[in-house]
């Protein structure tokens, strides 16, 4: 059931009267958790067991985690809970995967091995319910949290539909304290959660998936095409994971905001940074920041000297672009950022970056856009291997960069991309200038702005009526 689908706004016209008309945090937990088991299952049903699991696990352990004083005792328990979970994500994610790989590496050894292939269904969204749930545990064991004596909602928690396949990760000591004082938002709220709404279907919709089909049409078939061919398909791939991604992020947190709830924030332009330092501050947020706290950290961070901190980053970065897909070309995309970002801190050395650009005359703002153009260039190359099937179309992306050969409809397809530039990039100035992703309802009272957002608004649902939806980029991991 995808958010851009007519069945989830029928599923979305059920959920929402019936939860405002419920009087009492319990039964809305409830109808709530219920909603959400039911949009998971309307995959597949057997995904809700997995689900169940993880959270049965982790609420029994984590009261234990709490309850107990002795230290072997707590970390025991800490490691049952990672071997479930991170098993469980295993064996759906990766056991083909590694399998695949010896079996690769035997075949070169000129060893005959018969093939353990098997025919696994991976369970939507299983890498973000389980890097939240974990979140939760760890948090227990290391005195940050108190555990809840609520089991629905806890399994609420986890299976909150609007974030549920897709992020943000959540933090429990963010999520929870709402589960527990759930009650019907106030006009603000559905004002700004309509307004994050609007403005992720816009990016989803009419960015993401027009730029989409273009990239699926070149990276089906890349030999039938030129250079500049190439080259824009790779931009414009650029420019549809993020509007893809970055929609269902706000369309997410439009949807909690209907039901009382604040999500944090998962993206803050990203493509405006500097470096690549600020990139991974701004992109995928809960993600970032869930690596950072839960294993950059733990691996010791930048505490136990440079070169620790250097290989500490790579290793972040090369199990996050595992994190991503059961494919070595994420773990090649995984290990750049890590080279760029050891790289950076090589260079910063003990100086801080700042949070934003602040502009200081004309030579600041030269130096910031080249320096963004810089980074945005190193993150591009990256997603050539994000969005490359296999290392042999990337390399033949890769040669037709070096071996330029131009076409006709240069012109035609640079026009394409840099309108798609503008429009993405204009609506990142406007969230940056303003400080807000919901920046419609503050003029929600204005009746050109008013006509405008009706105007987009039927501008998606026509086009989702006449085309075929796809799928948000990042339901797949």
């Amino acid at each position: 059931m995808f958010f851009n689908s007519f069945v989830f706004f029928m599923f979305l016209g059920l959920v929402l009267p019936v939860y405002f008309l419920l009087r009492n945090q319990r039964s809305k937990a409830l109808w709530l958790l219920a909603a959400s088991y039911f949009f998971y299952g309307y995959w597949d049903w057997r995904f809700c067991s997995l689900l169940l699991l993880s959270t049965v696990v982790d609420f029994i352990i984590g009261k234990k985690v709490f309850q107990s004083e002795d230290p072997v005792t707590r970390k025991r328990l800490l490691w049952v809970s990672m071997a479930v979970n991170l098993g469980i994500l295993g064996f759906f994610k990766y056991f083909n995967f590694f399998i695949g790989s010896v079996e690769a590496v035997s075949a070169s050894l000129g060893l005959q091995v018969d093939s353990l292939h098997l025919n696994i269904i991976l369970p939507v969204g299983i890498s973000f319910y389980t890097f939240q749930t974990m979140s939760y545990t760890i948090d227990i064991y290391r005195r940050r949290l108190e555990p809840t004596d609520s089991l629905i909602d806890f399994a609420l928690f986890v299976a909150f539909f609007p974030q549920l396949v897709a992020g943000p990760i959540e933090r429990a000591r963010n999520l929870l304290p709402q589960i527990a004082k759930l009650g019907n938002p106030g006009r603000a709220q559905v004002g700004s959660g309509l307004a994050l709404m609007a403005n992720g279907f816009f990016r989803k919709v009419l960015i993401g998936d027009t730029a989409g089909r273009i990239v699926d049409q070149v990276f089906s078939d890349p030999e039938r095409y030129y250079s500049p061919e190439l080259l824009a398909a790779l931009v414009l791939f650029s420019i549809q994971i993020y509007a893809d991604f970055s929609g269902y992020s706000h369309i997410a947190r439009g949807l909690a905001r209907l039901l009382g709830v604040d999500l944090m924030r998962n993206f803050e332009q990203p493509y405006l940074s500097a470096n690549i330092t600020e990139f991974w501050r701004r992109w995928h947020i809960s993600l970032s920041s869930w690596l950072r706290d839960y294993l950059y950290i733990t691996l010791g961070g930048n505490r136990l000297g440079n070169g620790r901190t250097y290989v500490n980053l790579m290793l972040t970065m090369l199990l996050g672009g595992l994190w991503h897909g059961a494919n070595w070309t994420f773990v090649v995309w995984g290990g750049l950022h890590g080279i760029y970002l050891a790289v950076h801190k090589l260079y910063l050395g003990d100086r801080k970056i700042p949070d934003h650009f602040t502009y200081a005359g004309p030579v600041s703002l030269v130096r910031y856009l080249v320096a963004m153009g810089l980074t945005n260039l190193l993150v591009l190359l990256t997603w050539l291997f994000f969005r490359a099937r296999d290392f042999g179309q990337a390399g033949y992306f890769l040669d037709r960069f070096i071996h330029w050969e131009g076409s006709d409809l240069t012109t035609r397809w640079t026009s394409i991309t840099v309108a798609f530039l503008v429009v993405i990039l204009a609506l990142d100035i406007i969230e940056y200038r303003t400080g807000r992703h919901d920046y419609l309802a503050s003029t929600v009272n204005r009746p050109l702005a008013w006509g405008i957002g009706m105007a987009v608004a039927c501008g998606v649902f026509l086009y989702m009526a006449t085309s075929t939806p796809l799928p948000f980029v990042y339901f797949q991991f």
